[in-house]
């Protein structure tokens, strides 16, 4: 399959996904059926096929030299390296909406390092203890702790 093929089913993907992410983010947070459209959404993307990284270029509209430096620090997620390097459809996913939202925001210098800061911070939030942590510090629950 070309290039210009995988990328445009690809697109075609993510653009239906977006439309789907659109309509769930209008839900409250406690609705059913938002969660019901991000499990729609997160099964689709995790059966999509890896992608190539001249494909993952071509969507992020960076060479594919930058794409596999971007995989070999860990911001794009390798799904396997033999017998060609392939990337994992749902980081790449993630990581085209970190690079558009700061390309909207005119930062063009640094990609790559505020895209790994960016999925660093989500990570962190993701964490069960933390979350626990915060909800805790916003019902005023807890105590100072002062160094000595």
């Amino acid at each position: 399959m070309s290039v210009a093929t995988e990328a445009a089913l690809i697109r075609d993907l993510f653009d239906q996904i977006e439309e789907i992410e659109e309509v769930a983010s209008s839900l409250s947070e406690d609705d059913e059926r938002r969660h019901k459209l991000d499990g729609v959404v997160a099964r689709a993307l995790r059966k999509a096929p890896p992608v190539r990284p001249v494909v993952a270029g071509e969507l992020l509209d960076l060479t594919e030299k930058t794409v596999k430096a971007w995989a070999r620090e860990g911001v794009l997620a390798i799904h396997s390296r033999e017998p060609r390097m392939l990337l994992d459809t749902v980081r790449l996913h993630e990581v085209l909406h970190l690079v558009a939202e700061l390309r909207r925001a005119g930062r063009t210098r640094g990609l790559l390092d505020e895209v790994h800061r960016r999925l660093s911070d989500r990570a962190l939030l993701d964490r069960e203890d933390l979350a626990t942590s915060l909800a805790q510090l916003r019902r005023g629950e807890g105590r100072v702790v002062r160094s000595a």
